[in-house]
């Protein structure tokens, strides 16, 4: 009977996922990042929860492997923070690069959320690279 305990206690243990804990500090941090202006903080936190988001849909069971799930949300990272630069700056690309020179610091979070969308794409291609399935698998 203690045996099948133990047992029961040891498994139990074993499916503890550490994944929650990274996605909730990756949101956390990426936020006080993109909030406070603090860019690389911003970036690095997001880059961590989009990582985390990917490396807990594959322990689930949900993809097989994690690339084409941080790919996919490297895309989306890119979009919300192009669509964040464009509502304030309109259209144009000079009105765009003119922002970069700016001040106002919701233009620069969603070039901050941008480049945390890029980083978060060249790891997946990286990521993808170094494994047997190819990039982005």
């Amino acid at each position: 009977m203690a045996r099948e305990e133990r047992e029961t206690e040891t498994s139990a243990a074993a499916k503890v996922s550490s994944w929650p804990l990274f996605v909730a500090l990756g949101l956390a941090v990426g936020e006080v990042g993109v909030v406070m202006a603090i860019y690389p903080l911003a970036i690095g936190g997001l880059v961590l929860f989009a990582g985390s988001i990917a490396g807990i849909l594959t322990e689930a069971g949900y993809t097989e492997r994690p690339w084409r799930t941080l790919t996919a949300l490297s895309g989306v990272f890119v979009a919300l923070g192009l669509i964040v630069v464009v509502t304030r700056t309109g259209t144009s690309v000079g009105a765009i690069e003119s922002a970069l020179a700016s001040t106002d610091t919701i233009v620069l979070r969603g070039f901050s959320i941008v480049g945390a969308g890029i980083v978060a794409l060249a790891a997946s291609i990286a990521g993808g690279s170094v494994t047997d399935a190819g990039p982005a698998a």
